[in-house]
């Protein structure tokens, strides 16, 4: 008599924490600093034979396969911190269809939002180029990037798109009403200030300050879309002048404090300041709340936004749960068949006499 073998399970994992499973100060002690990213990935490549790192302002998850261990203790020996309290773990399809639903923006903090997917794609193009994926993790991010698109496109995710920058608009717009006359200070010329600067413009904002740590590209920023540029060494000449900060760069310490904000506060003491900090590590200093007419919001702060986001696109989901299902069963699919023909070219394995 003869049985067949039953196939082995995917062998993918990803583990990480985001805005669900840990606030920002703990999101902080996993954040990837570009002058730690190789020694991170050296750690993680100890642990599995592919590796994909993802980190955004929401999340960091790293991305296994041909795992060798424990992907938990990987993940904090990689940071050096313990953290397992605000880890998720999935591992087989079941991290295959998380990293679909992260490709379509279904786990962002703003449902159905757009970064990810560039997001999703640098990451897997960073981690093919250093040799770090194969074969599976390279089918796994085509797919993902796939079923996102087609989320998007065949639900009505994609209208009106939403994303973190535009909610911090909208809460600015909440606290401070019509914000047409109001002077803005962007901190950061990066991809997700560029998408600031463009909502504060749709708001009605028409006086804009750049700043940022290289002056060229504030002014590239600035002559792209409309603003004012303000070298990083003259943030607190400027601040002054500015209603609303919105913070989202990336520095090794806090580029702004309690001291700085209460000084430029001085000559304005019937206007208050509304700071917005959307990036991880923050860069503004927490202690800017202990300040009188400093108001002080990080991306935690966004959730009365975002949760009126989600109540009109809540329709569209399960459409989109479908689509990325069936999407992770071609995956699935694809590598039963693979496992399949290998099988084949050992018969013996494949069927054994009783």
């Amino acid at each position: 008599m003869s049985r067949v073998l039953s196939l082995p399970a995917l062998d993918l994992a990803v583990v990480g924490l985001n805005h669900t499973t840990a606030p920002i100060e703990v999101r902080e002690r996993a954040a990837v600093r570009e002058d730690e990213r190789e020694a991170l990935l050296a750690h993680l490549r100890l642990h599995a034979q592919e590796v994909m790192l993802l980190s955004t302002c929401n999340r960091t998850e790293v991305y296994l396969a041909g795992i060798d261990g424990d992907p938990l203790s990987a993940f904090e020996g990689a940071w050096g911190h313990f953290l397992r309290e605000h880890l998720y773990l999935y591992e087989g399809e079941a991290a295959a269809l998380h990293l679909y639903r992260v490709a379509a923006g279904l786990d962002s903090l703003v449902i159905g939002e757009t970064q990810i997917q560039g997001q999703v794609k640098r990451a897997w193009q960073a981690a093919s180029e250093a040799g770090d994926t194969a074969a599976l993790l390279n089918k796994a991010a085509q797919g993902a990037l796939s079923a996102g698109k087609k989320v998007r496109f065949e639900t009505g995710l994609a209208d009106n798109v939403v994303s973190v920058s535009s909610a911090a608009v909208d809460l600015a717009k909440q606290r401070l009403g019509n914000l047409a006359g109001r002077t803005a200070l962007i901190l950061g010329a990066g991809e997700t200030a560029e998408l600031t600067l463009i909502h504060l413009k749709a708001a009605g904002v028409s006086d804009i300050i750049v700043v940022n740590r290289t002056e060229a590209r504030a002014r590239q920023l600035a002559d792209k879309l409309g603003g004012r540029v303000c070298a990083a060494d003259y943030l607190h000449q400027a601040l002054p002048e500015a209603d609303v900060v919105i913070a989202s760069s990336a520095a090794p310490h806090y580029v702004l404090g309690a001291s700085g904000v209460e000084s430029a506060l001085e000559g304005r003491p019937e206007r208050p300041m509304m700071l917005i900090d959307i990036s991880v590590p923050r860069i503004l200093n927490p202690d800017i709340d202990t300040v009188k007419g400093a108001h002080l919001y990080n991306l935690d702060d966004l959730e009365s936004v975002v949760s009126r986001n989600l109540a009109w696109r809540r329709g569209a989901l399960p459409q989109a749960e479908e689509i990325i299902s069936a999407q992770v069963s071609e995956l699935l699919r694809w590598q039963n068949f693979r496992t399949r023909r290998g099988l084949e070219t050992r018969p013996n394995l494949l069927s054994a006499c009783d």
